[in-house]
């Protein structure tokens, strides 16, 4: 039985003679085995602790010499196992919490005297330099060279980057970096992202640019990253949208997605609102989504986007008389706020909720309206913005839509009212 971790070797006498301990834990591998004592003339069962100072390793008899384990912070990865002689405390911390649990029930057999057939006992020998260096927290492989294939991943990375490998997938071993908190894997040939990304608990930087994707799926927006995923770089890829459900990574701080062939933005993309850096340059968005002036950015860049050229009067008329019995529905549950969920309502018709456009009059509409475009200055919802186009504008078209003929024509006359033709 083995377990690797950081332990502090605490001798309760030294407060006696006026000394401290060093309040430090080392890097170490600890192992449960069989050793013969020579005092005795019996094998026993020992806790060896082996660092990198200490290679060959101290040995702490265990049968009917633990005093108490304290196991308050298991789940955490921390536990300390208090021998009665010598009168020490073994402090044990930055373990995997199931492996220290195994290993603490292992100790805890040893100590009753367990028949030896029982225990999972590893063989007392000198460790080797690698297994008590200190875990490795970064790691950059920037050649195809450089890749490991025989090895895994550091399991205690938390920044990985891997480029210039010429990936068409992406590695399983790499999702199982659990601690992984940045994902660098730009400038590969990687075409699809697997579901299971959504796993890494922690990761709050993704990094995909220059690649081949052509999708981003909607199980890694409903996945895991909704909590933690602060940094998305999807630039130089074949993006044509993004799903509806990409505006449930609602932590995301900064947005790349330049250079791609996008011809819409998610439609719900004011649901951003940690949302500060967005770039969205050289692609093929011919306007913005209602949703947008909903933003508060602090740098936008939207440059070489072929934006049509906003007018009120272009519409595009969407509305059935009279209105269907389930649009009349829908509106009245978004109007009067009435909770719904896949419990409640079948899920396509969630989705269509979900989706439903706000009028100018505040109220919602899901497939019958009035949609056309007015032009927005980009500074109402950004601090700096880099200019659409070579003539210096920094206006863009942004779609709004409409519930009734009445709305639109209210707007109309508020748009005339103001100058605007």
């Amino acid at each position: 039985m083995k377990l690797q971790c950081e332990v502090e070797v605490v001798n309760r006498m030294l407060p006696t003679y006026g000394l401290k301990n060093r309040g430090k834990g080392t890097r170490a591998v600890l192992s449960i085995g069989r050793h013969f004592d020579k005092t005795t003339q019996r094998n026993n069962i020992y806790l060896m602790i082996c660092t990198a100072k200490d290679k060959a390793g101290s040995k702490y008899k265990l049968k009917e010499n633990i005093e108490k384990f304290f196991t308050w912070f298991v789940d955490e990865g921390k536990a300390t196992v208090r021998l009665k002689e010598p009168a020490v405390d073994v402090c044990l911390s930055k373990a995997d919490a199931n492996s220290l649990k195994n290993f603490l029930s292992a100790a805890r057999l040893a100590h009753r005297g367990s028949d030896n057939d029982t225990l999972p006992l590893s063989t007392l020998t000198p460790v080797r330099a690698r297994d008590v260096e200190k875990p490795k927290k970064r790691l950059v492989i920037m050649s195809k060279k450089d890749y490991p294939l025989t090895s895994n991943f550091p399991y205690s990375l938390e920044q990985l980057q891997v480029s210039y490998c010429k990936l068409s997938r992406v590695d399983m071993r790499m999702l199982s970096l659990k601690c992984l908190r940045r994902l660098d894997l730009s400038n590969n040939h990687i075409k699809k992202l697997p579901a299971t990304i959504g796993d890494l608990g922690c990761l709050a930087e993704l990094v995909l640019h220059n690649n081949h994707l052509e999708a981003f799926s909607e199980a890694l927006c409903l996945s895991s990253l909704q909590r933690t995923l602060q940094h998305l770089d999807l630039s130089q890829n074949r993006l044509r949208a993004l799903p509806a459900q990409f505006c449930q990574l609602r932590e995301l701080v900064n947005l790349k997605l330049d250079d791609n062939r996008l011809v819409r933005l998610p439609f719900r993309i004011g649901c951003l609102s940690k949302l500060r850096f967005l770039s969205a340059a050289h692609n093929q968005l011919p306007f913005l989504p209602s949703d947008f002036r909903k933003l508060s950015l602090e740098n936008l860049d939207l440059f070489d986007n072929p934006f049509t050229q906003a007018n009120p009067l272009d519409h595009t008329m969407q509305l059935t008389f009279p209105l269907t019995l389930q649009e009349m529905a829908s509106r009245a549950v978004l109007n009067l706020r009435i909770p719904y969920g896949p419990r409640v309502l079948p899920a396509h018709l969630c989705r269509e909720l979900d989706l439903a456009k706000t009028c100018f009059c505040s109220r919602a509409c899901l497939s019958s309206y009035i949609q056309t475009a007015v032009s927005m200055n980009l500074h109402l919802v950004s601090h700096t913005v880099v200019l659409v186009d070579d003539m210096g504008g920094t206006e863009a078209p942004v779609q709004r839509h409409f519930c009734s003929l009445t709305c639109y024509s209210e707007y109309l006359d508020s748009c005339l009212q103001r100058g605007l033709r």
